[in-house]
């Protein structure tokens, strides 16, 4: 199917329902207009109608992209400011974005990831659990320092309690 051709005001109203329908950023938002056969410029024409109907605001975006990651996916910190700086968000908005998740909400998340994580490894030494459990911990974007943490804490809360 061959891409239709669009005005720039036919182009315009598609991406403002585009933006519309959920937060997204400039990227996202210039793939979708490649497709409908506009120029350089032209697509830039859009993004700046955009922007200035406040259809697209990369901070707004980073800060629900962050929520979202955080509570939806459990993504780490880290996980979420790697994938805000391919969609080519700026550092200021990155950091605004991470900003909207509480630590103590982080720290929850970080140790109910852990208990489920351990608990799942049987039949292996606990410093095995603790290495394979930190290493998937670390790739789902959690800072490394804050894993180890968590773990010898969660593991002295443990022995305590037996």
């Amino acid at each position: 199917m061959a891409d239709q051709v669009y005005t720039v005001s036919q182009a315009v109203d598609k991406a403002m329902k585009f933006c519309a329908y959920q937060e997204r950023c400039q990227t996202e938002v210039r793939q979708k207009l490649r497709s409908f056969q506009l120029t350089e410029l032209q697509r830039e024409e859009v993004i700046a109608e955009l922007i200035e109907q406040d259809f697209l605001n990369e901070e707004r975006f980073s800060k629900a992209f962050s929520r979202g990651k955080f509570r939806i996916k459990s993504w780490g910190k880290n996980k979420i400011r790697q994938a805000l700086f391919q969609k080519q968000i700026s550092e200021y908005c990155i950091n605004k974005g991470l900003l909207e998740i509480e630590n103590e909400d982080y720290l929850i998340t970080l140790d109910k990831l852990i208990e489920k994580t351990l608990n799942k490894y049987t039949g292996i030494q606990n410093y095995q659990k603790e290495a394979k459990t930190a290493q998937y911990l670390i790739g789902r974007g959690f800072e490394s320092n804050l894993v180890w943490d968590q773990i010898k804490s969660f593991n002295n809360d443990e022995r305590r309690s037996n």
